[in-house]
């Protein structure tokens, strides 16, 4: 078995790491529509009604709404359908994974005396903030750039001398020593250089300036291939009280769960056949861990018919920690005979482990309202407003240049959703709408979210049963890579779900 060498590299800047960058803000400061079939029915318009385990996990005060202390388990089936276009070439990939992705438990006491405090509530819930499972595909001719301009970024400036792989040295050795003395960027070099994908453009030890090692005039094939699986998970405790017969208020302090993992590979044929390079396949695992914590407080005011809420969501402290595994292998002309094509294969059985970084994620606030038409049914909306700008990373000092970008790029986004439910006896039939604003001032790296819900359940007494189908549309254009090769892949993403609930009185 080959020796595995862990690497624990020192500060490396967003501008020229592979993780730690905007689109890694941006995936934590997000939320999926997970938790129960009766909250994803109504598109989560449960801001004001509570009473459900997903609903005092975004107002906290929902727990209280409750009559009977409950417990309740989802299980769901995610559907990801991805229609990629790159350089006029479609492709499509759909997948789909089942989990258990929420669980919680709620204790209602009741105070039988004559305090105006009617009841607390005591509860914990667990469910998936977000579902990372998904694979995109893209295939096309892409007709000026190719993995040669990648490599080229990060080389120039680093002396050939550095960057080269010295007599006696394994790859493993060089990659190590070159993480170790000199950063990412000079790995990136090295991978370029010894694989042949880019030339000094002097022969000298001194050089800092190269180029790429093909000829893109007319184009390279590339297939792109980005898998991620994962989840951030979300551990809700919550307390919570009524006061006379008319308001509800609650407390949630919360622990956050990321477990985050993407594979990326890029092979790339150039199209010229007299090209030095002929081949590449450049692989790049990431794995990103680590735990973050939260708060919200909320409050439900009952006015006859007429529910009115209120929430406040903190920013979220995450502290994560990334790692990466990098390999890459080509076909080349050989320097001194072009006729003869030889084969590189780098694999520096590396971990980088990157010292640990933390992300402040923006709060949001959710105002709602509902309105009971008596036992018949109800209608509900909420509104949800959050500041993206307001995200960080930190170390501050280390992230400047991101920092920046994230107070350039991102935006004060809103949310919108509307949910109904009708019931007949013990029936319930409900539906939803939800419309989610994109986090991106230009509205393209990430575009806006389109969603509708339905669902229907039955109440035997002490149990009900709850199902649910959600479905979501979101056009996507991410970077291949973050330097060198910033081509996008344009994505239209829907992502659809059936979730079913099991609820108990206890």
């Amino acid at each position: 078995m080959k020796k595995v060498f862990i690497l624990f590299i020192g500060v490396l800047t967003m501008s020229v790491s592979n993780s730690q960058n905007i689109s890694d803000v941006v995936r934590y400061s997000t939320e999926n529509l997970n938790g129960t079939a009766r909250f994803k029915a109504m598109s989560g318009a449960f801001g004001a009604l509570g009473g459900d385990f997903t609903a005092f996990s975004i107002n906290p005060a929902g727990s209280a709404v409750f009559t009977n202390s409950e417990v309740a388990v989802s299980l769901s089936n995610y559907n990801n359908d991805n229609d990629v276009s790159y350089f006029g070439t479609v492709t499509n990939r759909n997948e789909s994974e089942f989990d258990l992705n929420q669980a919680g438990i709620v204790f209602v006491f009741n105070n039988m005396g004559d305090s105006d405090w009617k009841k607390i509530s005591l509860g914990v819930n667990v469910q998936n903030n977000n579902n990372f499972y998904n694979t995109i595909f893209a295939t096309g001719r892409n007709q000026s750039r190719g993995i040669g301009d990648y490599f080229t970024f990060f080389a120039n400036g680093q002396e050939l001398g550095v960057i080269a792989q010295q007599p006696g040295e394994s790859d493993t050795d060089t990659y190590l020593i070159l993480g170790e003395d000199y950063g990412f960027a000079a790995q990136q070099a090295f991978l370029g250089y010894e694989g042949f994908a880019i030339n000094p453009n002097v022969d000298d030890d001194a050089n800092t300036s190269y180029s790429p090692n093909a000829n893109y005039a007319s184009g390279a094939d590339h297939d792109y291939i980005l898998q991620t699986s994962g989840f951030n998970r979300k551990y809700t405790f919550n307390v919570a009280a009524q006061y006379r017969d008319n308001l509800y208020l609650g407390l949630n302090i919360n622990s956050h769960d990321v477990d985050y993992r993407e594979r990326k590979v890029l092979i790339e044929t150039p199209v010229d056949a007299t090209s030095g390079l002929q081949y590449a396949e450049f692989s790049n695992e990431l794995y990103t861990y680590g735990t973050g914590i939260s708060f919200q407080v909320g409050a439900i005011l009952k006015l006859k018919d007429v529910r009115l809420g209120a929430s406040y969501q903190s920013p979220t402290w995450y502290s994560l920690n990334d790692e990466l595994i990098q390999s890459f292998s080509t076909d080349f002309r050989d320097p001194n005979n072009p006729s003869d094509i030889l084969r590189r294969d780098i694999f520096p059985n590396v971990v980088n482990a990157y010292k640990q970084h933390r992300i402040v994620t923006p709060g949001n606030i959710t105002g709602s309202f509902a309105y009971i038409f008596g036992k018949q049914g109800l209608i509900s909306f909420d509104y949800s407003l959050k500041d993206y700008t307001h995200a960080k990373i930190r170390p501050t000092n280390d992230f400047i240049t991101t920092n920046s970008n994230i107070e350039n790029r991102l935006q004060t986004a809103s949310t919108y959703r509307i949910g109904g439910e009708y019931r007949i006896k013990q029936f319930s039939l409900r539906g939803g709408y939800r419309f989610e604003e994109s986090p991106y001032k230009n509205g393209t790296t990430i575009g806006d979210l389109d969603g509708y819900s339905l669902g229907l359940g039955y109440n035997f007494g002490s149990m009900s049963v709850d199902v649910a189908y959600d479905r979501s549309e979101q056009a996507k254009n991410p970077q291949l890579f973050q330097a060198g090769l910033t081509d996008v892949a344009n994505i239209n993403n829907i992502n659809s779900n059936v979730t079913v609930s099991l609820s108990f009185k206890l």
